[in-house]
């Protein structure tokens, strides 16, 4: 499979990178595990996680963690052959400990916690999952740096945050003479394109890899869903209704322009969805999620 660098390090990772969202419910552990065999041998060498991941079964402050332990059962003997990222910063509810946010004793807690479901010492990539309020960049950063000095980290990232924030972490780094952020994971798609606007900008400004997710949609941009019929029963609109609404009609209106730009290439819609975002600034990897083998067969023959 295309191999794109992370720039500032010699990473190189697959274009399609496996997302593990959904491990756990639907897709069960014998499963995932098969699928990310699957994707090892066919190419895929980049897989993301997070430590608030169990399929739908998670809410806001649930236990999180079923996606980690699956990804680790199946990295089990292929782990040096991979490259992993993970997220911290959302609520967490275990048994015997809860937290949530940026501050030091969350991160420690969830990194040692993560290692420990992954089977692995280190993470290649640890992304801050979402902004914290309550707790400085600066301590945050911080704490980040420390675990790259220990080892349990190679670089480190971010996913949900303004543009703004982006300079400021840029900005952190380089008086404190810290490594700076290598990789960015923010929501794009052919019908969302908000991260066009000052996110990507501020990536391509320093130099950051991006690699987002939604880059489907949950589904919608793989010509699944039709006007005047339901959800498919194997589709996240129709498993998981709170997850994902059947599209409204304007929203199936701007589909029938992005299937003649499909049709165009001569590519199926989940490959120009896929292809969209990967001809997108700074983009290295697209996060795809998968149920099925045959999901992926698509992707990673358009992309040998």
């Amino acid at each position: 499979m295309e191999l794109r660098r992370i720039p500032n390090t010699d990473i190189e990772v697959s274009t399609i990178c496996l997302g593990t969202m959904t491990f756990g419910t639907p897709v069960g552990e014998y499963d995932a595990v098969r699928l990310v065999h699957w994707a090892i041998d066919n190419g895929i060498n980049f897989f993301d996680t997070a430590d608030i991941y169990e399929g739908y079964a998670r809410s806001m402050g649930s236990a999180g963690g079923v996606a980690e332990t699956i990804l680790g059962k199946a990295l089990k003997g292929r782990r040096e052959r991979v490259y992993v990222t993970t997220k911290v910063g959302n609520p967490v509810g275990g048994e015997g400990y809860k937290g949530t946010g940026l501050g030091r004793e969350h991160v420690i807690h969830q990194i040692d916690d993560s290692l420990k479901r992954l089977q692995t010492d280190y993470v290649d990539f640890y992304e801050l999952h979402k902004s914290d309020a309550d707790t400085p960049l600066t301590e945050t950063v911080s704490i980040v740096v420390k675990l790259i000095e220990q080892g349990k980290v190679l670089h480190w990232g971010f996913s949900n945050f303004e543009a703004r924030h982006i300079h400021d972490m840029v900005t952190i780094c380089d008086v404190n003479d810290w490594p700076r952020p290598v990789v960015a994971q923010p929501s794009l798609n052919w019908l969302d394109r908000a991260a066009e606007s000052e996110y990507l900008p501020a990536c391509v400004e320093y130099d950051i890899a991006v690699t987002p997710y939604t880059v489907l949609s949950g589904g919608v941009l793989t010509g699944k869903y039709h006007p005047g019929e339901d959800a498919p029963p194997d589709s996240r609109a129709g498993e998981n209704p709170a997850w994902k609404k059947v599209p409204d009609q304007a929203t199936f209106e701007r589909l029938m322009k992005f299937e003649s730009e499909a049709a165009k290439l001569g590519l199926e819609p989940v490959q120009y969805a896929v292809k969209w975002v990967l001809d997108r600034p700074n983009v290295v990897s697209a996060i795809v999620g998968a149920k099925r083998i045959e999901q992926l067969e698509p992707l990673v023959g358009m992309f040998k």
